[in-house]
């Protein structure tokens, strides 16, 4: 541990956060989205970053779009890259490096541009596909099942630490080839890393992500080494086989480990919540288990998980109403676009049968459009399927937490009854 360097980061963290603040309460309101009552309820933000001209120039000094349409068209535009000229982060790192604060995780190919994004990609991809995928339905089935009717036995429990967060966790797991003997660690390791995510708010918190991924990393280096001698039928044994980079193959098999269920487990409980809260929705799925994608892809619009993506040009461009100057940084406000009332009538409304809910952009777009998405739908419309058909009276007590970021919309904890 490096005393000066602890020393350091909290000071520029602690400044960090003060101007932040100030620039809250002054009104800016892509900070706001940082500080509460927004981070409960971001509807006057996200309206407020619509009003044109577009992109909104936020006085942290990025550009956003919030519009569904000019978000579509910048996850779409090859104009927009993900790293800047010099290679460094979106942040603001020096080149090759990352900002512990900023960007204090490693995500592998989803913070690389072609042709480097476009290898890795294919590497994994055909592991994602919908027909290899649905062959997991049974196993999310049983998983499901088991995790609903365990926590059924108690009148009260949290969603969050029961169901959804398990679930994806076993199912990733299996995926990859990962012993059902790690899944306790998985988990603790994915809350420090989906703490981290958008940037850390502590020194203490930054060694704690730390620690979880050197921990994550040094399992999977082990078990990628196993896989070269005794191969199976899962992902870690096909990259084993790849005449690939070590340090480069771990980094992606952790980021395919933790991206495939922090994000689930956020859909799953933001959904428990939105259709409990709502009461009707939840009714409805319960007397039609079977309409659990249509929960899923309504849930997606109503809260995506996560709620923005950036992106950079290297040259100056056009776009929306702006030049947009090389190396600025422009947000795409995912879960703005998803609450758009020029696309979704009556966006606040979580509604089953909306004709436009699946024109949402939770997932992203272009290139980098979620390699993971049919998984996601997958466990999603089998586990909300589950918990409502055997808990039709589900509903949510006192005590829910919200993670307090800008990039996850998620639960710490969601206590439900039954």
């Amino acid at each position: 541990m490096d005393l000066r360097r602890d020393v350091a980061l909290g000071a520029r963290l602690a400044a960090m956060r003060a101007g932040g603040l100030a620039l809250a309460l002054a009104g800016d309101p892509v900070l706001r989205l940082l500080h509460r009552p927004w981070i409960d309820d971001p509807r006057s933000v996200h309206r407020q970053l619509r009003e044109p001209p577009q992109p909104y120039a936020s006085r942290s000094g990025v550009l956003v779009v919030a519009t569904h349409a000019l978000c579509r068209d910048l996850v779409r535009d090859r104009r927009f890259l993900v790293r800047p000229r010099d290679g460094g982060s979106l942040g603001g790192a020096t080149p090759g490096a990352r900002d512990p604060l900023l960007e204090p995780v490693d995500l592998s190919f989803l913070g690389m541009d072609p042709p480097e994004h476009t290898r890795l990609r294919r590497l994994v991809g055909g592991w994602f596909t919908p027909a290899r995928v649905e062959a997991y339905e049974p196993l999310v089935v049983r998983l499901a099942e088991r995790l609903v009717d365990d926590a059924a036995r108690r009148e009260r429990f949290d969603v969050v630490a029961e169901v959804a967060t398990p679930l994806p966790v076993a199912v990733i797991a299996e995926l990859l080839g990962v012993p059902d003997e790690h899944a306790g660690s998985f988990a603790r390791w994915g809350r420090a890393v989906g703490a981290g995510l958008g940037g850390v708010r502590s020194v203490r918190a930054l060694h704690r992500l730390d620690a979880a991924v050197g921990e994550l990393r040094g399992l999977l280096g082990g078990l990628l080494e196993q896989r070269r001698h005794d191969p199976a039928d899962d992902l870690l044994s096909h990259l084993a086989a790849q005449d690939a980079d070590v340090e480069e193959t771990v980094s992606l098999a952790a980021l395919l480990l933790l991206a495939g269920f922090e994000t689930t487990s956020t859909l799953l409980a933001n959904a428990v919540a939105a259709m409990t809260d709502a009461r009707e929705p939840w009714a409805r799925l319960a007397a039609d288990p079977g309409r659990g994608a249509d929960a899923v892809e309504e849930s997606l619009r109503h809260d995506a998980p996560i709620q923005f993506t950036a992106r950079t040009p290297h040259e100056t461009v056009r776009f929306g109403e702006r030049d947009v100057a090389p190396d600025t940084v422009v947000l795409a406000m995912l879960g703005a676009a998803g609450r758009d009332p020029a696309v979704h009538a009556d966006p606040d409304v979580f509604d089953l049968d909306r004709p436009t809910r699946g024109e949402h952009l939770a997932f992203s777009g272009g290139i980098h459009y979620c390699l993971g998405a049919p998984l996601a739908r997958l466990e999603g419309r089998v586990a909300l399927g589950v918990l409502a058909e055997r808990m039709p009276t589900l509903h949510r007590t006192t005590g829910a937490v919200r993670r307090r970021s800008l990039l996850l919309r998620s639960y710490l904890r969601l206590p439900v009854a039954v």
